[in-house]
């Protein structure tokens, strides 16, 4: 893969810091299919993530949580990034990304999939920033199993 431009490293860094202080779907979800509460020991950093699942679609996202910057971007990220999709693309999203974050800078981004998510193709590079990366995206994953959505699986903690 090759290696972003220093110019575009400062706009995914911009949009991460965007993303973290904006934060797209911060809030409570009133009568959610599926909650789920992730926590990082390593940092601190907590994620609550609440979906409503209607018709085979992520209909509504709604989470809370306080982390660093990386934690909190990157669920903002997902709120914007599933909202309104067909599970099965929800899940597609976060197998992509979390091959993006895992990779170490070695899997090029799927811009069309991932649209702003491939802001955080770096943090790959930084072993304990993957699960800060990962931590809503775990909690999606979770909220999508409680849901009683078939075919969520994943490979366990991040």
């Amino acid at each position: 893969m090759s290696t972003p431009s220093t110019a575009m490293q400062q706009l995914y860094q911009q949009l991460i810091l965007d993303h973290a202080r904006e934060k797209h779907g911060f809030g409570d979800l009133a009568a959610p299919t599926g909650t789920s509460r992730q926590y990082n020991p390593l940092c601190g950093d907590e994620v609550t993530l609440k979906i409503e699942v209607a018709q085979g679609a992520v209909a509504h996202v709604a989470w809370t949580g306080d982390g660093c910057s990386i934690s909190q971007a990157s669920t903002s990220v997902l709120h914007d990034l599933v909202t309104g999709r067909p599970v099965s693309e929800a899940l597609e999203v976060l197998a992509t990304f979390r091959d993006l974050v895992r990779s170490r800078g070695q899997v090029e981004p799927d811009e069309e999939l991932l649209g702003d998510a491939v802001a955080f193709a770096g943090v790959g590079r930084h072993a304990n920033r993957v699960k800060c990366a990962m931590l809503g995206w775990t909690a999606l994953e979770d909220a999508l199993l409680q849901s009683g959505t078939q075919g969520a699986g994943g490979e366990g903690d991040e």
